[in-house]
């Protein structure tokens, strides 16, 4: 139950009442928005309801930064990938 009062963790950037727009943020701004989630967390003073709606949309950055993270992997794996066969085809003791 809000009290009336202004959600303290309301920020021009994000709102803990929603999980919208998660999807949307990149790697670096997910994390960035992460860090400040845990700051807020840490500091306390927040109300049981707050504190709950912020652990959420914390869960929820924490999610898209492996998602990122695991893209990047993928990426770095399919790079490598292709760098091993080149190596192959072209090392004499291979042919």
């Amino acid at each position: 139950m809000s009290s009336g009062n202004a959600d303290p963790t309301d920020s021009a950037h994000d709102n803990p009442d929603s999980q919208e727009g998660i999807a949307e943020l990149g790697y670096e701004d997910a994390r960035d928005e992460l860090a400040e989630v845990v700051r807020k967390l840490e500091a306390g003073g927040l109300s049981l309801e707050d504190s709950l709606a912020l652990w959420e949309r914390g869960e929820a950055l924490a999610n898209a930064c492996e998602r990122h993270l695991a893209g990047a992997r993928e990426r770095v794996d399919a790079a490598l990938a292709v760098v091993t066969d080149e190596a192959d085809d072209t090392d004499p003791a291979q042919n």
